[in-house]
């Protein structure tokens, strides 16, 4: 039992065996506790000034309204430049972001143009950061630590959102909403200092892309004509439009049905989290990419939003989105790992960029429209259309994938097999769900 428990260690942490990885890792965790802890006390923040479900998912629509416009292009720019120093560039502006709207809410100037401006500007750094940060973790572990490196990444993201939302929802309670803003503005220091003192000869950069006209269609072709790559956008279109729109629901969730305040608000979304990274920890271990486990978890995904949807009191809703969290950290981390697994390394920033335009670039529209069924219909409705989304998807996947699809003429000689696929191989059209 311990040699297994090791084996079962060593193999969900591997990726952290990697210097740079690991300063990296690091850094960055500390900072996304404190980006959790600004995406909590910003959406009270809107529901203090406003009062309004409306108006929350109109602020979130703000955000994420660059990456649907700017991401494939953000994806471009990857590919072209040094993506470290673009990430230092991109995060100090992000620290800066979070100290003005921190400074204006400690003042008591803040007005909800400014959180929307404010918004606005942190989604213009995300549309160029989101792609950088995410191609340049292959710089870091190579192409055989690359999955278990993208789930550690999710685990990351997930242990954050565990503890930023219970710290914010403290903080909002006893010293006020501002300061998760500057601390949160202090976070950015540890990523940054990260990034600058790492070994830069143990990098392994891909070759850039160089300047060329088409850049952007030519990666939208590539996207579509590899199945890999187009089933997975597919489905975290359609999952990324109504189902990821927490910041939307859970604050009604928490303040009208269960009629509870901050700290309510803050121990749900970190039960999200507790549940993601204990998911997380398993999925890197166990290293399944594919269609097939990403329908699967989509699936999973929806039936765990539905339960907390019709959940009768906040103790079933915490244990119904332990699993949420679960699920959807299984759900990004494979269909994440399946396209960078499957894309060549000159298309990878722009592959990665379309998968973030499907992921958060569909909020503009999927937040306001959430927030109107909020607001006509309740916060139980909202969550149970994103829960239908999860499993609409999942089907579709299967239909997508099970779709004939013409064969390339092989370029095998009389004497060679094809070598046999791996965890990260792209699938095979015959057999599309294996």
């Amino acid at each position: 039992m311990r040699r297994r428990l090791g084996a079962f260690w060593r193999q969900t942490f591997s990726s952290l065996k990697v210097p740079n990885y690991r300063l990296y890792f690091t850094g960055q965790s500390i900072s996304l506790a404190g980006t959790w802890m600004q995406m909590t006390a910003q959406s009270w923040l809107v529901l203090t000034l406003t009062h309004s479900s409306t108006d929350l998912g109109f602020t979130v629509a703000l955000q994420t309204l660059p990456v649907l416009l700017f991401a494939p292009y953000g994806g471009v720019v990857a590919d072209r430049v040094d993506k470290r120093r673009l990430m230092i560039v991109l995060q100090i502006a992000m620290g800066f972001q979070a100290l003005a709207l921190g400074l204006l809410t400690v003042l008591g100037a803040v007005r909800f143009w400014q959180v929307c401006a404010l918004a606005v500007i942190l989604g213009l750094n995300n549309a160029f950061e989101n792609s950088a940060r995410q191609a340049f973790v292959r710089e870091m572990v190579g192409k055989d630590q690359l999955r278990n490196a993208i789930t550690l990444n999710s685990v990351t993201v997930n242990a954050a959102r565990a503890v930023g939302p219970a710290i914010g929802g403290v903080l909002i309670a006893t010293a006020g909403i501002g300061i998760c803003f500057l601390l949160n503005a202090a976070s950015f220091a540890a990523v940054v200092t990260s990034l600058l003192i790492m070994d830069r000869s143990a990098l392994r950069p891909s070759p850039p892309a160089g300047r060329a006209s088409g850049q952007l269609r030519e990666g939208l072709r590539y996207a579509a004509r590899t199945p890999a790559i187009a089933i997975p956008l597919a489905m975290m279109s359609l999952v990324g439009l109504l189902a990821y729109e927490f910041q939307v629901t859970l604050p009604v969730l928490a303040e009208q049905t269960f009629r509870g305040g901050a700290e309510a608000y803050g121990f749900m979304t970190a039960a999200m989290g507790v549940g993601a990274v204990i998911g997380g920890l398993f999925t890197a271990a166990r290293g399944r990419t594919g269609l097939r486990p990403m329908i699967i978890a989509s699936a999973g995904f929806g039936a765990a939003i539905l339960a907390c949807a019709l959940s009768p009191f906040l103790g079933l809703a915490y244990a119904a989105l332990l699993f949420v969290g679960w699920a959807s950290v299984s759900f990004i981390a494979i269909g994440n790992s399946t396209i960078q697994l499957s894309a060549e390394p000159s298309m990878r920033g722009r592959a990665i960029a379309l998968w973030q335009v499907a992921f958060q670039g569909t909020t503009p529209i999927g937040g306001p429209a959430i927030g109107w069924i909020v607001a006509a219909a309740g916060p139980r409705t909202g969550l149970a259309v994103g829960g239908a989304s999860c499993l609409v998807a999942a089907l579709g996947g299967i239909a997508l994938a099970r779709r004939p699809r013409p064969s390339p003429t092989p370029q095998v000689t009389p004497h060679e097999h094809p070598p046999p696929a791996g965890p990260g191989t792209a699938l095979p059209a015959e057999d599309p769900l294996c």
